[in-house]
C-alpha cells in the first residue's frame, strides 16, 4: 500500500481506537455481520490472519471464537491502537500487505481481510503470499467496495478501467481525504481465482436494525450495494 494510506490510518488511529469505528452502521449492521456469518462460528485449534487489522475489531472476535490470531496492519499507529485493547489475546505485527509476509509456507488456516484489498492497485504478490501460507482448503475471506457502488458515486467513465478514486471521510474527531482504487467485477473475481477456488461470492444486505437505527441508510443500501464479499479456498498442487 502507499506511503499516503499508511499516514491516512495512522490519522485515524485515535478514532478507532476510542470506538473501534463500531458507531459506523455501514460496519456494525452491514459488513461486520455479513464477514462474520460467513466464517465457522467455532475457531478453536485454528490459526487465524487478520490482513488489515486496523485497531482490531475483527481480531478480537475471531480470537473470542477460539482462534489463534496474528492481526497485521500497514499503520503503527493502528497496531498499537490495536495492541492497548486486544494484545494480550492476539499478536500484532506492522505490515505491508504488497511485501512478503514474514510467516512459514502453510502458517494458516483462514486470511480474513476486511475492506483493505481495495487500497492496493495490484492484488498479484498479495495474493500469491496469501495461497502460500494458507494450508491446503485453506479460507481467504475478503471484503472490498462493491463495483457498482464506487462506479455510481464517483466520476468514473470507464467501467472496466482500473481507477484510483478520493473521497472525503467525516469521522467524530477529524475529517479527512481517502484514496482506493476500483476496479471492475471481472477483475475481482479472475485475480481472486488465479491462486484460489471461488467459494462463494456475498452481495451482503443491511440488517434489519438499521432501519430502526438509521433508516435511510436501510433503504439506501437495500438499493445501492456498497460492499462484496468473496469466499474463497487455497489452491494447493
Amino acid at each position: 500500500m502507499s506511503r499516503n494510506t499508511r499516514d491516512i490510518y495512522n490519522k485515524l488511529a485515535s478514532t478507532y481506537k476510542n470506538n473501534v469505528d463500531e458507531a459506523n452502521p455501514y460496519n456494525a449492521f452491514y459488513e461486520r455481520p455479513a464477514m462474520m456469518a460467513a466464517l465457522p462460528s467455532q475457531l478453536n485449534g485454528k490459526k487465524v490472519l487478520d490482513a488489515g487489522c486496523s485497531a482490531g475489531w475483527y481480531s478480537s472476535q475471531l480470537s473470542d471464537r477460539g482462534a489463534t490470531v496474528t492481526g497485521i496492519d500497514l499503520s503503527p499507529e493502528m497496531v498499537e491502537a490495536a495492541q492497548q485493547h486486544y494484545g494480550a489475546e492476539v499478536t500484532f505485527l506492522c505490515h505491508d500487505l504488497q511485501e512478503p509476509l514474514p510467516f512459514e509456507d502453510d502458517s494458516f488456516d483462514i486470511i480474513v481481510s476486511s475492506l483493505t484489498l481495495h487500497y492496493i492497485k495490484d492484488w498479484t504478490s498479495t495474493f500469491q503470499e496469501f495461497s502460500r501460507i494458507l494450508k491446503a482448503g485453506g479460507m481467504l475471506l475478503f471484503s472490498v467496495h462493491h463495483p457498482f457502488m464506487d462506479f455510481t458515486r464517483f466520476d468514473c467513465k470507464d467501467y472496466f478501467k482500473t481507477q484510483l478514486l478520493k473521497e472525503t471521510w467525516k469521522k467524530p474527531d477529524i475529517t479527512i481525504d481517502v484514496s482506493f482504487y476500483r476496479r471492475p467485477m471481472h477483475c475481482i473475481i479472475n485475480e481472486t481465482t488465479q491462486f484460489f477456488h471461488l467459494d462463494k461470492l456475498i452481495e451482503p444486505k443491511p440488517q434489519e436494525k438499521m432501519k430502526v437505527i438509521k433508516e435511510e441508510a436501510y433503504f439506501y443500501l437495500m438499493t445501492r450495494p456498497h460492499f462484496l464479499i468473496v469466499k474463497a479456498l487455497a489452491k494447493k498442487l
